[in-house]
């Protein structure tokens, strides 16, 4: 996909395309418009037909969209046939709930490892997975590992990420209320449920949406 140059924001959008399609299979429809697909993924018709333009004709115009050949197109540019592997580091209530979900929905992504300080924890196995001390984090110990979520307290976040960083992580998941800072060769995505909440009780109090109506991003 990073061969593609597609706007950031359709990027963000293919997962939701992907899972939605993987739904539409499974209930046995071969094919779908883009007024279906709307209606599926709560995200406008036109939206859509712009996010597939940048990938070329996906469609015809009268018959919409094969469902079997979507799915492999963005198998394909989603590298879903490729595993790549999490490690967590956090052990707490948080980093727990994932360790436990640890993304069964999805075929390429895994929770391989967790990393924590607490002796309590260090060592034993959550949900299938071995707990580490934060003292095994070596500089390039992680090169094989791309991907970090970080679920600790925000007054450490910035300096594991910092180790993180220098164990050969090259995005994180950031989970913490903290804002830090990381080289620009580093992917980092911040994840705020506060902020997220707090984004939501807004709207509902000053942008109500009609009755039946649900806003998707």
């Amino acid at each position: 996909m990073s061969e593609q140059r597609i706007p950031q924001a359709t990027a963000r959008r293919l997962p939701l395309y992907y899972r939605v399609l993987e739904n539409v299979k499974r209930a046995g429809k071969q094919r779908i418009s883009s007024t279906e697909l709307s209606k599926a993924v709560k995200i406008d018709a036109a939206t859509i037909r712009r996010d597939f333009s940048y990938f070329g004709a996906l469609g015809r115009k009268g018959y919409g969209y094969n469902v079997e050949y979507l799915l492999t197109f963005f198998r394909k540019i989603l590298e879903q046939d490729d595993k790549t592997g999490v490690v967590l580091v956090g052990v707490g209530n948080l980093g727990m709930a994932l360790l436990h979900y640890n993304f069964q929905k999805s075929h390429n992504i895994k929770i391989m490892k967790a990393y924590d300080v607490d002796p309590k924890k260090i060592g034993q196995t959550i949900a299938g997975i071995p707990i580490y001390s934060m003292d095994d984090l070596k500089e390039g110990s992680l090169a094989d590992t791309p991907i970090a979520i970080l679920t600790v307290p925000a007054q450490v976040a910035q300096v594991t990420a910092d180790r993180l960083i220098e164990a050969g992580i090259k995005g994180i998941l950031n989970f913490t209320p903290a804002r830090i800072d990381v080289p620009e060769h580093i992917r980092l995505h911040n994840i705020d449920l506060t902020i997220e909440l707090q984004t939501l009780i807004y709207f509902l109090k000053h942008y109500p949406l009609p009755a039946g109506e649900q806003e998707a991003e």
